[in-house]
């Protein structure tokens, strides 16, 4: 019974070093512009996969969603972190931050030509599932998946967490073929109640698939604790709304990607 025992602990030892995530930086373009994304995967999880595109928040491509990539992956998802800003534009500072998304929210025909970029990066990749593809995004990034599947983009899904909502085009709600999750803080101040009834208005109107889950006691930003813990900011982590949303996304990538 013994060696039985050491044979199977040997194999249970053997698998989980062979398994391993697979992480890498790539570079990739749209137009001139160069970008610089994260993709990561399990190389334990074998053959192509359901396929997630990751948008920053306004500080750009940081330690926060390569955070989440990496989650995405051990979940065993081909996830890839895109560059909206550019390689090497990271903003340090909020006032920096609010310049450079400024740049992208005052022109959706560039934001989604940078997502699209990503998402063309992701679906050429030898392991994505190509009939299985969805992107989610935290706040600036919530609002550019929203925008990309406003662009008729061929995506199961989209999650939006703590994102803007508005659009200066709702009439292209008809062009989504995704079915949209938004996550919603109750108290979000930057997200005020009559842009959610907007953005439930638009997706009725465009006949879309969608749902939303408003968190209450949660303000912007609730997923990042690197928001800090004082809701009277109007951005701040919250645990309770971090968790019920994550579990939120993974039940309704499993909707979607029921085969």
């Amino acid at each position: 019974m013994k060696q039985v025992m050491l044979v199977l602990l040997l194999c249970l030892w053997g698998s989980t070093l062979h398994a391993k995530m697979h992480t890498e930086v790539i570079e990739y373009k749209q137009g001139d512009a160069l970008l610089e994304g994260y993709l990561a995967y399990d190389d334990a999880v074998k053959g192509p996969r359901p396929a997630i595109l990751v948008v920053h928040e306004w500080t750009g491509l940081g330690p926060y969603v390569k955070r989440r990539v990496d989650e995405l992956a051990k979940l065993g998802y081909l996830a890839f972190g895109a560059d909206i800003y550019g390689k090497g534009i990271r903003p340090a500072t909020p006032a920096e931050a609010g310049k450079v998304a400024g740049i992208y929210k005052s022109d959706r025909k560039l934001l989604r030509a940078r997502a699209q970029a990503g998402l063309a990066l992701l679906k050429n990749h030898r392991l994505a599932d190509k009939k299985r593809l969805a992107a989610i995004g935290y706040c600036f990034g919530g609002t550019t998946v929203l925008e990309l599947a406003r662009s008729g983009a061929d995506l199961a899904g989209v999650v939006s967490f703590h994102g803007g909502l508005d659009t200066p085009t709702p009439d292209d709600a008809r062009n989504i073929k995704a079915k949209v999750l938004a996550l919603h803080g109750a108290d979000d101040p930057y997200v005020p109640a009559e842009q959610v009834l907007a953005f439930q208005n638009e997706m009725r109107k465009g006949g879309v698939d969608w749902q939303m889950v408003i968190y209450g006691g949660a303000v912007h930003s609730f997923t990042n604790p690197d928001s800090g813990n004082d809701p009277t900011k109007g951005a701040a982590y919250n645990e309770r709304a971090d968790r019920r949303s994550w579990q939120a996304m993974k039940l309704f990538f499993a909707e979607i990607f029921k085969q």
